[in-house]
């Protein structure tokens, strides 16, 4: 009677905490600051697109992990060839996508192939640069040829803008996204939200969250207003950190301050004279004071830097020093290069650190003699008019994409680098493996564009996260620019 009196109590003890730690079926409602312009990670620069569907919709070969670390993504292994110019995926068997279509070797031939294509929309095309061919010898084997060595293919592969698409939807993919994930596209009402659901026929372990809603909130003080009254769940990225602390105040949230890929520059456009002059790209650098940005467009939470790589980066060094805060020698070197009443127009986006951090800098290159006229733009046409058309003189803009130094060795992307030294640093880094080499390879990179004044670099954007204190699995950091919610779920 008794051993059945305490099997008895066992059971129930069991089972109570079965259901304690059993995650909650309820659907989960994110906030973001942008709403993407269209929903195909492979065709768009905007990082709002990869925030939605990166890992939830789409997958890739290989995957960014929350610790930043390439792991197995559609591919469960991958093996260079003994001299470096092959690259050996296996791929998993079983796959399909959304549509009930089968993923195999030849969709993954299509998905590189359309990718690295002349003329693709394609925004990251350096990420394929090495690729010479690339083959499937049987259904589940991805052979890429490439034309010289290059050591972060599998890195590369985890981007966005490598996502694995197949043949019949790529084309609309932009409207309606058809792709391998955990979680299917319902439905986008725009201006409103973009809502997925749980795919049940996913090939791995399915979502804990029966539904995911991204909802798009411009305005701070909304953004606010909805968070405390549980309308929205989660922000990943809070855009108001002036009310973090009220949050934090509040045990009903949990606030997190992450890192970020996210290096905030004002970015100059080299080919409009006298930009051209790096006397007077040192002059704009020298009359921008970093710290009053920090804290008055961000209110303390940014890390102030002087060069494109973040600082948790094992290879970054602090180069705040060169080209550092000095309005009297910025009035000298626009007097040395010759260069009386300039007049520049600073473009800023609608995110809140740019239209912040743009009235700060047009009051301090104001006071070294230069007139900046404040031009607000929306992101549609930030991209096609600047980003694109390279059609400005000054921007404000956060590059999300993780360890994307290489975008200073294309003379052709829209700040113009036109330095053959750093060229073949970056080459270098290509078909460099060690990982000490590779430090010193990085470290002279971001010497020769601090030196060269190539962009006035800002900040490092933080990631304020804020959610509800029940949710389990958000990401801290943001080593991708990605709200993967694949392992998120509600504790209670």
């Amino acid at each position: 009677m008794a051993r059945r009196l305490l099997l008895s109590l066992a059971l129930a003890f069991a089972t109570t905490i079965s259901a304690i730690a059993a995650p909650v079926d309820r659907p989960l409602i994110i906030g973001m600051r942008l709403e993407p312009p269209h929903l195909d990670p492979t065709a768009g620069a905007a990082a709002a697109i990869d925030e939605v569907l990166y890992a939830n919709v789409f997958e890739g070969l290989t995957r960014i992990d929350a610790e930043g670390h390439v792991v197995p993504g559609l591919a469960t292994d991958w093996e260079f060839g003994d001299d470096g110019l092959s690259l050996t995926l296996t791929l998993r068997d079983g796959v399909t996508f959304h549509d009930g279509k089968p993923f195999n070797a030849d969709v993954a031939k299509f998905s590189l192939d359309r990718a690295r294509a002349p003329g693709a929309e394609n925004a990251q095309p350096q990420l394929f640069a090495a690729i010479e061919s690339v083959a499937a010898p049987d259904p589940t084997t991805l052979v890429i040829h490439l034309s010289r060595p290059d050591a972060d293919l599998p890195y590369s592969l985890a981007w966005g803008d490598a996502v694995m698409v197949h043949p019949d939807s790529a084309e609309t993919n932009k409207q309606t996204p058809v792709g391998t994930g955990p979680f299917r596209f319902e439905r986008w009402r725009r201006g409103d939200r973009i809502v997925l659901v749980r795919n049940d026929d996913y090939w791995g372990e399915a979502a804990k969250l029966p539904r995911v809603e991204f909802a798009f909130v411009g305005d701070p003080t909304v953004a606010l207003a909805a968070l405390m009254a549980g309308d929205i769940n989660a922000f990943p990225s809070f855009g108001a950190p002036e009310t973090l602390p009220v949050i934090a105040a509040d045990p009903r949230f949990t606030v997190k301050s992450g890192t970020t890929e996210g290096e905030t520059i004002m970015a100059i456009n080299s080919r409009r004279p006298p930009l051209d002059q790096l006397a007077v790209r040192q002059a704009l650098a020298r009359a921008v004071d970093r710290q009053a940005l920090v804290d008055g467009a961000m209110y303390g939470t940014a890390t102030p830097i002087g060069a494109p790589m973040p600082p948790h980066d094992p290879a970054y060094i602090d180069l705040t020093g060169v080209n550092a805060y000095d309005p009297a020698s910025a009035k000298a070197l626009l007097a040395e290069a010759g260069v009386e009443n300039l007049k520049l127009t600073l473009s800023l986006p609608p995110t809140s650190y740019a239209r912040r951090s743009g009235e700060i800098i047009a009051s301090e290159l104001r006071e070294v003699g230069i007139d900046v006229t404040l031009e607000p733009v929306e992101w549609a046409e930030w991209l096609s008019r600047i980003f694109r058309g390279k059609d400005y003189d000054l921007t404000i803009v956060a590059h999300t994409e993780p360890s994307d130094i290489g975008i200073y060795g294309r003379p052709d992307y829209y700040f113009h680098v036109d330095d053959p030294r750093l060229t073949e640093i970056l080459d270098a880094l290509d078909v460099e493996t060690d990982p000490a080499a590779r430090i010193e390879l990085l470290q002279e990179a971001q010497r020769r564009i601090a030196d060269n004044a190539v962009n006035v670099f800002l900040f490092q954007l933080p990631k304020s996260g804020v959610w509800d204190a029940r949710l389990v699995g958000m990401w801290e950091n943001s080593p991708i620019q990605a709200n993967d919610v694949t392992g998120v779920y509600w504790s209670k």
